[in-house]
């Protein structure tokens, strides 16, 4: 990755956060966060999160924000549609933060390779629960913003992931990275941060057995 000028996938979350900080370490050079919106534009696709908090994230990070509109139908097609904006402004490769899961890196290399771009995995074949706990002592917070309610609680919502609560995500029998879709997280500080995010808690959504906490930043929302 040294002196390789590349784009986030970037869902917001932990891994995402923890992947960039990894190849910001290995020399890269950042220029833009990916992300696609569902075809309203009000949430993402992937972790539900409000525009205005991925904006506020972009923000702290010194980084642009580029996004796309897609239902699931369509989503391919979008995504790869952002990759060659991506490759038009002069990005090399595009990191993901997916661990282990195959199928998944095998669609982002097709994808990566159809717009002539390099996808890069830094996470990859890592120990799940040992990339948790390296993000925590790194200083990477981040909150849970949405749950799977067949393997956890929604009373977890909106707390702060540290090792009490991971340890109480193993108890309760799921992954502690999340990587089956446990759980979803949203990183509010960490390094490269300007500073942390406030994010103001709203009403938990319910849609398809996943349960979802709104968050707005700052005085975007109520308090």
């Amino acid at each position: 990755m040294r002196d390789v000028p590349f784009a986030v996938s970037w869902s917001g979350g932990k891994d995402s956060a923890l992947a960039l900080l990894r190849a910001l370490e290995a020399g890269g050079r950042p220029l833009a966060l990916l992300t696609v919106l569902d075809d309203s534009g009000t949430r993402s696709r992937s972790h539900g999160l409000r525009p205005e908090v991925l904006t506020a994230q972009a923000e702290a990070l010194g980084l642009p924000l580029w996004t796309a509109r897609a239902s699931w139908a369509t989503y391919e097609r979008e995504f790869t549609a952002l990759l060659s904006r991506a490759a038009g402004a002069g990005v090399q490769a595009v990191v993901f933060g997916d661990i282990d899961l195959q199928d998944h890196r095998d669609w982002e290399e097709r994808v990566c390779a159809a717009a002539g771009l390099e996808a890069a995995l830094p996470l990859w074949k890592e120990p799940r629960r040992a990339l948790v706990e390296e993000g925590l002592r790194r200083g990477l917070r981040s909150r849970m913003v949405a749950v799977r309610e067949d393997a956890l609680p929604a009373e977890l919502l909106g707390r702060e992931l540290d090792a009490g609560l991971l340890n109480e995500i193993e108890r309760l029998g799921a992954d502690p990275c999340g990587e089956g879709g446990e759980f979803h997280t949203v990183v509010v500080d960490g390094p490269g941060f300007r500073s942390p995010l406030t994010l103001h808690a709203g009403e938990v959504h319910r849609e398809g057995g996943v349960a979802a906490l709104d968050l707005w930043p700052g005085r975007c929302g109520a308090s």
